[in-house]
C-alpha cells in the first residue's frame, strides 16, 4: 500500500504539477452464498486488503483527465452524455460521474491517476473497486459526503449496467463501499437489509487459490440455471426460491425435471448454510464455517454443476491437507477456490496444492492470501 501510494503521488505530481488527495476502495471475497442473489437469498461478502487507489484533485474546468497507471494509458473527457470515452476502462470512471449527476449530485472537472493491486481476472471485483473508489472520492470532493454509502454502491452498479454492458447484482459494489476491517456483511438480496458479523480469526487465514483457467462454454450456463430456479419458483407459486423449503420442493418433485430439482435443492440448501454461517461466526466457530463451505462446494459441483475438474481437484486437495473449509468462489467454470486454513497448516497446504496442481495441469495456480479490511475510504 505504501509503495503504491508513493508511486501514484509521484506520477500525479509529474503529470499535473501539484499534489492531490488519495482514495482507495477494496476488492472483495464472498465467504458463502453463491448464485443466491437472483433467487432473493443472502450473500456474505467482505472487503479485502487488495485495492484500487487513486490520487485525485479538482482542476477548475469541466473536463476530467485520468491516467490509468497500470495500463500506461491516459484519457480526457467532458461530463455530458455525449462525451462517453472510447476506452473500456475509462467508461467506469465516466459512468460514475454521470450516475452521480443523474442522481442529483455534483461533479466538476478533476485530474486523477489510479492503479491497484487487485488481481485481474481472479473474481475479486477489480471493476467494482474502481467504481467505488471514484464514487467515494467524488462524493467527498464535490458533495460534502452527502451521498450515503448504499447509494454509492447503487451508483457503481448503475455504471456497470448503463456504461459497461454488465447486468450485475449489487454485492460487489456493496462490499467494496461498505466493507469494514475484521467484519463480513450478510446482505439480504431481497430486502437489501444488511448486518455485520465478526471475522477476525486468530488461528485461521483466508487463502485464495486461482486456478488461472476459465472454461468457455457453448451455451449460456448462467441463464439456464436462472431459468431452472424461476420455473421451480413459479410451480411453487413463489416469486423466488427465497421462501421455498425442502418439504415444498419434495412435494412437487414428480412435476419437475431432475435438473430443475437439483438446481433448486442447491439454492434452498445454500440459504440455510448462509444463515448457519452467521450463527457460527457469532460463536467464533470457524470449524463449523469450514464445514458449511465444503457443503456449498459439493452443492455447486454436483447439484448446480458450475464447478470444473481443476476446482474440484483443488477442493479435494484442501480436504486431504486438513484445511477447515474450501469451495469454489464466484460464478463457476474456473477462477478461484476460497480456503479457510489453520495457520499451522498454511505453508504445507500451499506447497502441496501448487505442486500437485502443476503436475496435473501443467501450470502453477496463483496464491492470494487475503485479510478482511475496510472498504472505500480517504487516505490521509
Amino acid at each position: 500500500m505504501t509503495t503504491l501510494k508513493s508511486e501514484l503521488g509521484r506520477r500525479f505530481t509529474e503529470r499535473f504539477g501539484h499534489p492531490g488527495t488519495f482514495y482507495a476502495s477494496a476488492g472483495r471475497i464472498n465467504l458463502i452464498g453463491e448464485h443466491t442473489d437472483y433467487n432473493g437469498g443472502f450473500v456474505f461478502p467482505g472487503a479485502i486488503d487488495k485495492v484500487i487507489m487513486a490520487d485525485i484533485a479538482p482542476n477548475g474546468t469541466d473536463r476530467v483527465n485520468v491516467v490509468a497507471m497500470d495500463l500506461g494509458e491516459e484519457t480526457s473527457f467532458g461530463l455530458e452524455e455525449k462525451d462517453l470515452p472510447a476506452q473500456p476502462w475509462a467508461r467506469y470512471v465516466f459512468g460514475v460521474c454521470r450516475e452521480i449527476i443523474k442522481a442529483g449530485g455534483k461533479v466538476k472537472g478533476f485530474d486523477a491517476v489510479f492503479a491497484g493491486n487487485v488481481p485481474l481476472g481472479a473474481g475479486l471485483s477489480s471493476s467494482a473497486a474502481l467504481e467505488s473508489c471514484f464514487a467515494f472520492a467524488l462524493n467527498d470532493l464535490f458533495n460534502s459526503n452527502t451521498i450515503e454509502g448504499f447509494r454509492l454502491a447503487l451508483i457503481g452498479q448503475a455504471t456497470e449496467h448503463n456504461y459497461c454492458g454488465v447486468n450485475c447484482g449489487i454485492m460487489d459494489q456493496f462490499a467494496s463501499v461498505m466493507g469494514r476491517r475484521g467484519q463480513l456483511i450478510r446482505l439480504d438480496c431481497r430486502s437489501m437489509e444488511y448486518e455485520y458479523f465478526p471475522f477476525d480469526p486468530k488461528d485461521y487465514e483466508l487463502v485464495l487459490i486461482d486456478s488461472r483457467v476459465k472454461h468457455e462454454l457453448a451455451d449460456s450456463p448462467y441463464n439456464r440455471r436462472r431459468e431452472s430456479c424461476e420455473r421451480v419458483a413459479a410451480r411453487l407459486g413463489l416469486d423466488t426460491l427465497r421462501d421455498a423449503t425442502m418439504e415444498m420442493l419434495d412435494g412437487i418433485r414428480s412435476d419437475i425435471s431432475d435438473e430443475d430439482y437439483r438446481r433448486a435443492r442447491y439454492v434452498i440448501g445454500e440459504k440455510e448454510r448462509v444463515l448457519a454461517v452467521g450463527e457460527a461466526l457469532q460463536r467464533g466457530d470457524y470449524e463449523e464455517v469450514g464445514r458449511r463451505m465444503y457443503a456449498t462446494h459439493r452443492g455447486l459441483s454436483e447439484d448446480y454443476e458450475v464447478s470444473c475438474d481443476e476446482l474440484d481437484f483443488l477442493v479435494d486437495l484442501a480436504r486431504q491437507c486438513g484445511v477447515s473449509g474450501s469451495r469454489i468462489m464466484g460464478g463457476g467454470f474456473g477462477g478461484c477456490t476460497i480456503n479457510l486454513v489453520r495457520r499451522d497448516l498454511r505453508d504445507r497446504f500451499i506447497a502441496t496444492a501448487t505442486g500437485r496442481f502443476e503436475e496435473r495441469y501443467g501450470h502453477r495456480p496463483a496464491i492470494y492470501p487475503v485479510v478482511i479490511s475496510d472498504g472505500a475510504r480517504r487516505l490521509d
